[in-house]
C-alpha cells in the first residue's frame, strides 16, 4: 500500500510502527460555527482512509480532536452575548450531528481541548525545561530557531520566513517567528491555572498534547486539509519533536481544497456552503459519491450540476443491486445459465478496487471499478431471463460484492423496505383488490397480482386503475419478461 507523504513529497510504502496496527490522528473542527463542505471533504477523506485500512485487515486507532477554546469561539460568544462554553457546546453537538448524517463514523477518541489542559501544561513545561520555550509576562512562546528542522514539513526556509515576517506588535518575543504555546488570561476569557499564571493554550499546542496522550509518539498517520500544512502542522511537528526527541509522524496526509463552480469558496463571493444546508437538500450518499470521484489530494469542484449527476449515478448503482436481487428471485427457471463471465468480472472488480485504493487511496479509481462491474451486471440481467441455481447465486454474490465495496467507501445502499413506502398504498389495495393488511410492500404486490389478472382477463379498466393509482402515489410499474415490478420515488 502506497501513501503520499507531504513531508517527503512522494509516495511511500505503508510500514506501521506496530505491524498490523495504525495509529491515526486527524485535526477536528474549531467549534464556533457550522462546518462548511470544504471541512466536510477533509473529514470524509479520513473516514474513508480508516474504513479502507480496516478492510485491508489493519487494527486502526483513530483520534480526532475538538477545539473548544479559541479566539474565534471567544469572538462569536461576544457577538451573540453568550459564554464561550455555550457556543462551543452548541456547535460541537451540531458538528457531531452533521457527521452522523453524512455517514461519518465517530472516532475512537474525540478529546476536547478544555478537558485536556493538564497534559498541555505538562508539554509546555517540558519544552521550557529543554530550552525550546520561554515565558514572558504569563505568555509562553516556542523558540522556532531552537529547532533546527523547522520548515521541513512545509518545505519553507526559516530565513525566508524571517525576511517575510510582518512586524509583530508584541516585541517581547525573541523572534517574530516564535509562536504562542500558552496565552495569559484576558478579562472575560476562559482561563486555567498554570505555573505561568492564569491563561489558556495556544491552538497549535493541543493536537501535540492529545495525540501523544491517546496514541503515543510516533503516529503512523496525521492529516488534515492542505491549509493546515503551514503553520499549524509545521508547528505541531516542531514542538512535539523538540519535546520528545523522536519523529512525530511517519506519514503526513493532506486533502486538497474545494471550489464552488470553479471558484474559491468564500463568504465575500457569496458561495460559502454549509454542510448542513447541502445535506438538507440532497442524499448524503450522493454527496459522498461526488466528493470521492476526485482524488483526495486534488482540488474538488463542487456544483449543483455535479451533485445532480452524482445522485443519478448513485440511483443507477442502487437499481443495479436491486435488479440483481430481483432477478435472482423472479427469473424463470433455466436448464443451464452461463455465469462464468459475471463471476470473473466480479473478481476483476475486487482486484481493481484494491489496486486503486492501495495507490494512495485512489477512490476515483475504486469507484470506476465498481461502476464498470455494475455495467457488466446489467448486461448479465438482460441476457438471463432464465436462470439456473448457479446464475441465481452469481446474481446475489454480485449484488453483495457491490454493496460491500461501496460500503468500504461509506456509501450505503438502501436496505430492503427501507424506502418508507406510503401507507396510502394499503388503502388503494384495500379498495382495488380487497387487501386487508398494513404492509405497503405486501399491498403493492397484491396490486401487481390484481393488475396481472385483470390484463389476462382483458379487464383494461381495472389494470389502468391500478397503474394510475400507483402512479399518483409516486410508484412506477416496470413490466419485465419475468413479471411486473414496482419501484417508488425514482
Amino acid at each position: 500500500m502506497q501513501i503520499y507523504n507531504t513531508a517527503t513529497r512522494r509516495k511511500e510504502e505503508l510500514v506501521t510502527h506496530e505491524p498490523g496496527k495504525v495509529a491515526m490522528y486527524a485535526c477536528g473542527p474549531t467549534v464556533y460555527n457550522y462546518i462548511h463542505i470544504g471541512n466536510a471533504r477533509t473529514f470524509l477523506i479520513f473516514d474513508v482512509v480508516r474504513k479502507y485500512l480496516k478492510y485491508r485487515g489493519y487494527e486502526v486507532a483513530f483520534v480526532q480532536n475538538i477545539t473548544d477554546v479559541d479566539d474565534k469561539i471567544i469572538k462569536r460568544a461576544a457577538e451573540e452575548g453568550k459564554s464561550p462554553e455555550e457556543i462551543a457546546a452548541f456547535y460541537t453537538e451540531a458538528f457531531i450531528d452533521n457527521m452522523h448524517t453524512f455517514g461519518i463514523d465517530d472516532p475512537d477518541v474525540r478529546p476536547r481541548a478544555t478537558q485536556e489542559i493538564p497534559e498541555m501544561i505538562e508539554l509546555v513545561q517540558r519544552l521550557i525545561d529543554r530550552g525550546h520555550a520561554y515565558e514572558v509576562d504569563g505568555d509562553v512562546y516556542f523558540s522556532v530557531r531552537s529547532f533546527s528542522k523547522y520548515g521541513e514539513l512545509s518545505g519553507r526556509n526559516i530565513d525566508d520566513l524571517q525576511s517575510g515576517a510582518r512586524v509583530d506588535v508584541d516585541e517581547r518575543k525573541r523572534d517574530p517567528l516564535d509562536f504562542a504555546l500558552w496565552k495569559a488570561a484576558k478579562p472575560g476569557e476562559p482561563h486555567w491555572t498554570s505555573p505561568w499564571g492564569e491563561g489558556r493554550p495556544g491552538w497549535h499546542l493541543e493536537c501535540s498534547a492529545m495525540s501523544q496522550k491517546y496514541l503515543g509518539v510516533p503516529l503512523d498517520i496525521h492529516g488534515g486539509g492542505s491549509d493546515l500544512v503551514f503553520p499549524h502542522h509545521e508547528n505541531e511537528k516542531a514542538q512535539t519533536e523538540a519535546a520528545y526527541d523522536e519523529s512525530f509522524v511517519h506519514y503526513w496526509m493532506h486533502s486538497g481544497m474545494l471550489r464552488i463552480n470553479s471558484e474559491k469558496m468564500s463568504k465575500s463571493l457569496g458561495n460559502f456552503l454549509l454542510l448542513k444546508d447541502v445535506l438538507d437538500s440532497c442524499n448524503p450518499n450522493a454527496l459522498r459519491l461526488l466528493m470521492l470521484q476526485t482524488h483526495y489530494r486534488s482540488p474538488l469542484d463542487f456544483s449543483d450540476a455535479r451533485l445532480a449527476e452524482a445522485d443519478t449515478s448513485y440511483g443507477h448503482l442502487c437499481a443495479t443491486v436491486r435488479n440483481l436481487r430481483w432477478a435472482a428471485e423472479h427469473a424463470a427457471e433455466g436448464e443451464q445459465s452461463d455465469s462464468a463471465g459475471i463471476d470473473k468480472a466480479r473478481e476483476t472488480m475486487r482486484a481493481d478496487f484494491v489496486e486503486a485504493m492501495d495507490d494512495d487511496f485512489n477512490t476515483a479509481g475504486g469507484l470506476a471499478a465498481i461502476f464498470s462491474f455494475a455495467n457488466e451486471c446489467n448486461r448479465f440481467i438482460e441476457q438471463h431471463d432464465h436462470m439456473d441455481a448457479g446464475a441465481r447465486e452469481a446474481a446475489l454474490l454480485s449484488a453483495d460484492a457491490i454493496e460491500e465495496l461501496v460500503g468500504v467507501l461509506g456509501i450505503a445502499m438502501p436496505s430492503e423496505g427501507a424506502d418508507e413506502w406510503p401507507m396510502e398504498v394499503c388503502e388503494l389495495a384495500a379498495k382495488t383488490c380487497g387487501y386487508e393488511g398494513d404492509d405497503p410492500h405486501a399491498a403493492a404486490d397484491a396490486l401487481l397480482e390484481a393488475r396481472a389478472q385483470a390484463r389476462a382477463e382483458k379487464n383494461w379498466a381495472l389494470a389502468d386503475a391500478v397503474r394510475d393509482g400507483l402512479a399518483a402515489l409516486g410508484f412506477t410499474i416496470e413490466d419485465t419478461p419475468n413479471g411486473a415490478r414496482v419501484s417508488y420515488g425514482e
